[in-house]
Order: C-alpha cells, then sequence, then structure tokens
C-alpha cells in the first residue's frame, strides 16, 4: 500500500548511534534500580520556543483521579500495544485519559525511530507541549536509543522494557522531578522479552488485542535504527502468551494480533519456534474469532514455510503475512545486509500462494537506498509487477544518524523521489478487487473506516469490506455480498438480519463500543472514574483531620 498518513506503521529494524549510550553505560549498577527523582534541569529548546514556555503546575501532592494524562503514540503495533498497557496502569491507578491534548496535565508521548519524519514530529510535540505548560514525560525506541539527544535533556524517561513502572514516572513527573528509566529486565541474568504480558490495558480498539510475542531482533540491516532500542531477540514464553490471548478473549475481544519487530524468530532464544507458538494459540482461540500474524523477515520463516501454510489455512487464522522484501535486487540487499537474496523471497511467496489459497502477501520497498543504480530499481520494478502485491507500503530512503547506511553515499533527492513516484504509478495501475462484484464472504467487523462512515470487517485473506454502520453489528462474523470495489477496499450489502449475525462468543462486554473504549470517550470516562475521585478526596479529608485535631 502507499505510505499514506493513516498507515504510518513501518519496519522497525535498527542499529547503534555514536551519540547512543554505550552498553557499559547501559548495564552497570542495573541489579537493584529504582525511582531515582532529581529536580528537572533545563530541557534545550529553540529560542522562539523558551521565549514562549507556559509556566507548568507543581503537584505537591498527587491524588489519584485529579490529574489528566494524554497519551500519543507513532509507528508499530508492538508501540500501540506498549501505549495501551502504560494507558491500563495509568487508568487502575485512577489517572484520567484524555484525547483532548489540550485538558490534559500531563502527555505522555510513545515515540519511533524508523523515519526522519516520525522523530521530527515526535520533536515538535515535545515543544508543543512545553510551550503550553504541560508536563512531558517521554517513551519508546527515540529516548531509548538515544537518551542523550539535546532535545530529551530533563526529560523523564520510560524505557521500551519499562513500562510496567509508567505509574511511577508519571506521579514524579508530576511533581517536578525527572525520572529516567533505562534499564533491561532481566531473570537470572537472562533478558527478558519485556514486561509482563498480564498488565492491565485500555485498548484503542476493544474488539482487537495486540500481542508482543518478542522484542529485538537478529538482523543487523545497515539502514535500521532500532535495533538499539529494542535490542537482540528476547522472546517471552509460550504460556504467558497463551494466557495473555486467553485474558483477551475473556475481555471481549474477537481478533488478535501478534507483534514483534520479526516475529518469524520468535523461540529462537528459548528453545522454541513460531509455529509451536501458533498451533498453541489456535486451540485456545474461540469459534468466529482469528488471529492475525504479524510482519516477519524472510531469512527467519523460509525454514517453517510447509508449517506456517498449514497455519494460515486454518480457520480462525487469516491467510494473511507481511513479508518485507525493501528491494528486488541482491546487490542493494548485500548493502542493507538483509541476510536473505531475491531468490529466497521469490520461494516464501510462491510457496505459500501454491499452499495457501487466496492467500494475502503484504510487502515494502525502500526507494533510493545509496548505491542504487537503475539496473537494481529496475529489478525492484520487475519484481513488483510479477505479484502485483495488494499491500504495498513504498518508503524513500532515510539516512538514520549513527547507521551505516548514513554513511554511504547517497544518490541525488530528485532521482529518489522520481523512483518512488515511478512505483507508485505501477502499484495503482492494477485493482486486486476488480471483478469481486457479487461474490459472498464471511467476514468479522471489528472497526470503524477512518471517515466514520461505515464499519469494517476482514474476510479470511484480510482484505478490507467496508459495511453500513448497522446497530450491534461490530463484533460479529457475517455473510455480505461485494456491491463495489475500489483500489484498497471492497463494499458489501449484509445478506442475514440481525437474528442471524454470529457475535463472537465471548464478546458480551463489547456491544458498547464506548463504554469498553475509555480513552476514546470523554464523558463516559470521567464517569466510570467518578468512584476513584470520591475515595481520593475521602482520604484526603481524613488525613486533613487527623494531622489537625
Amino acid at each position: 500500500m502507499v505510505e499514506l498518513e493513516e498507515n504510518n506503521i513501518a519496519d522497525i529494524e535498527d542499529l547503534i548511534s555514536p551519540e547512543d549510550i554505550k552498553p557499559i553505560e547501559r548495564y552497570q549498577n542495573k541489579k537493584n534500580v529504582t525511582v531515582r527523582a532529581k529536580k528537572r534541569s533545563a530541557v534545550k529548546l529553540s529560542a522562539e520556543v523558551s521565549e514562549e514556555l507556559t509556566p507548568k503546575i507543581i503537584q505537591q501532592s498527587i491524588i489519584p483521579g485529579s490529574q489528566k494524562v494524554y497519551v500519543k503514540t507513532w509507528g508499530c503495533s508492538h508501540n500501540n500495544s506498549d501505549s495501551e498497557y502504560m494507558a491500563g496502569q495509568l487508568a487502575a491507578y485512577g489517572y484520567q485519559l484524555t484525547d483532548v491534548k489540550d485538558k490534559a496535565d500531563l502527555w505522555l508521548l510513545n515515540s519511533c525511530t524508523v523515519k526522519n519524519p516520525s522523530e521530527d514530529t515526535f520533536r515538535n510535540e515535545i515543544e508543543n507541549g512545553m510551550r503550553n505548560g504541560k508536563h512531558v514525560v517521554v517513551a519508546g525506541c527515540v529516548p531509548q536509543g538515544a537518551p542523550k539527544a539535546d532535545y530529551l535533556r530533563g526529560l523523564s524517561v520510560i524505557g521500551v522494557q519499562q513500562i510496567d513502572r509508567v505509574v511511577e514516572v508519571v506521579e514524579e513527573t508530576l511533581k517536578g522531578h525527572s525520572v529516567r528509566l533505562l534499564q533491561n529486565k532481566k531473570q537470572q541474568g537472562k533478558r527478558l522479552g519485556g514486561a509482563n504480558l498480564a498488565l492491565p490495558k485500555v485498548r484503542k480498539n476493544p474488539l482487537i488485542e495486540i500481542i508482543p510475542i518478542n522484542t529485538g531482533c537478529l538482523n543487523q540491516c545497515t539502514y535500521c535504527k532500532t535495533k538499539h532500542a529494542r535490542g537482540d531477540l528476547a522472546s517471552y514464553p509460550p504460556e504467558e502468551i497463551i494466557a495473555r490471548a486467553q485474558q483477551s478473549f475473556n475481555e471481549g475481544c474477537c481478533e488478535i494480533w501478534l507483534t514483534s519487530e520479526d516475529t518469524g524468530a520468535y523461540g529462537r532464544d528459548i528453545g522454541s519456534s513460531l509455529p509451536e507458538l501458533l498451533w498453541q494459540l489456535v486451540d485456545v482461540i474461540p469459534e468466529n474469532c482469528m488471529l492475525r500474524v504479524g510482519m516477519t523477515n524472510p531469512p527467519y520463516i523460509l525454514e517453517h514455510l510447509e508449517e506456517i501454510a498449514k497455519i494460515l489455512k486454518h480457520p480462525r487464522v487469516y491467510s494473511f503475512l507481511h513479508v518485507p522484501v525493501q528491494s528486488g535486487s541482491d546487490a542493494v540487499l548485500g548493502d542493507m545486509k538483509r541476510e536473505y537474496c531475491r531468490e529466497d523471497f521469490e520461494q516464501v511467496v510462491d510457496f505459500l500462494r501454491a499452499k495457501v489459497p487466496k492467500v494475502t502477501i503484504a510487502t515494502d520497498i525502500i526507494c533510493g537506498f545509496p548505491g542504487e543504480t537503475e539496473k537494481d530499481f529496475e529489478e525492484t520494478i520487475n519484481l513488483c509487477e510479477k505479484y502485483q502485491f495488494p499491500s504495498l507500503f513504498i518508503n524513500q530512503f532515510y539516512p538514520r544518524p549513527g547507521t551505516p547506511a548514513a554513511k554511504m553515499s547517497r544518490i541525488p533527492a530528485n532521482l529518489v523521489k522520481k523512483r518512488t513516484k515511478r512505483l507508485t504509478e505501477l502499484f495503482n495501475s492494477y485493482y486486486p478487487y476488480k471483478g469481486r462484484e457479487g461474490e459472498i464472504y464471511n467476514v468479522l467487523v471489528t472497526e470503524i473506516s477512518h471517515d466514520k462512515r461505515h464499519y469494517v470487517g476482514h474476510n479470511k485473506s484480510y482484505e478490507q469490506v467496508l459495511l453500513p454502520m448497522r446497530k450491534n453489528l461490530l463484533g460479529t462474523s457475517v455473510r455480505v455480498r461485494i456491491t463495489g470495489t475500489t483500489k484498497f477496499s471492497m463494499s458489501a450489502e449484509l445478506l442475514d438480519e440481525e437474528t442471524d449475525w454470529t457475535r463472537c462468543s465471548q464478546s458480551s462486554q463489547t456491544a458498547n463500543w464506548n463504554k469498553s473504549n475509555l480513552c476514546i470517550n470523554e464523558p463516559l470516562k470521567q464517569k466510570c472514574l467518578g468512584s476513584v475521585l470520591l475515595m481520593g478526596f475521602v482520604a484526603f479529608i481524613f488525613q486533613w483531620l487527623w494531622r489537625h485535631l
């Protein structure tokens, strides 16, 4: 798919930057880490921003429920899952979550380091918060990978493996302190996948659970900067993932997304594998609920192709896989250190298309990588013409500071734009859903379209189907007939009456979207948290009486 603002979720692979902390700095004195609060030092901002700063309100006493927190997320589904976990802990502790940033006392900004524009937007949002007198806490891959960046100086930081301590950091930040938690989680000297998966969550979509199955990856791609933030591969134990899936279905979810920097590498560090995990997961997925497997790089899926094909054919697993190729040229792939060749990628696509009926393969392309010749680019064009991927994420090369690719000789910017435009035109020249009118599918309805005018369902191939916004349709599996098609989706009519719709067996809690989606509906959120506020006020009165009487 062409990169659009609403589809700004990219692959995540990374390397070390000169301004990043060194390993000796990261790991020393980490056996017994506690919050070490210190008075906030001045954040380095532009002169214009510094002149416009509004003084922050420093909270001397923190009563749960009396402050509002705004959470903003950039990047991949792993980042979105981290934000949902942090929001869940804050809500459980009593903080009010709001999607209206101006009403918030504190902004929690969860960043992505894949592309320059994402980091630029992150930096601008920090300055915006400081300008408006907001307390700011930063999280995600940017501060984890480069915590010494000037614009992060004096800010509270939550590392990617420390999201379970978000309440401590927010509380201290509201008091005017600066807290930085960047260390890795370890158990008996072994690095863990991250915070416990059983933590409370406030889901962006109450019907979809995003489960990170591992963090980090095994690749050393020359263009990617996430590796230093997420580190080497660290997988969660299968039993913890299975328990989280069961918990999610009990809480009303209809769909699970597995996410990580590379799902195909799962388990290599703990003596397991992705197929082993997936076979255990399908056993606990209720009828009419679905599982979506996340992005996997070609090297780590090749040895599992037979098993993966069987799993993708399972009735409760979407026949969908995201396999980023990045280039159709072996020479460019070598410069990227992608650890596979074009033939390997074609083997993955050909095998899955032959073994899995109507499988959807999505992929990514980077245009204008340093040293890419016209011949190299023609090979990429040829690859995309050959397979006509229904979802093709097209990105221009961004030189991330400190990565080997940033030091390579770049090709002219106008040539990069020209190649990007040409590939985009090729992608827009074919219509994968053309001629589907009249076809009948079963679809699982779990989302609302960006224009808020349709419900969105997906068929077994994870193809997007737009439906009329009928009451009680969310969280159901229904039969539809295709009535129209576009480049990116199909529209359909319902074939059955509501009495014949099949509701997810565990989804009784999701009949009211707004009731379960606390971080979207402000009035409902305040009502649900009213009891917490009352308890906090009563506790404050008792404390005052005890001290003065």
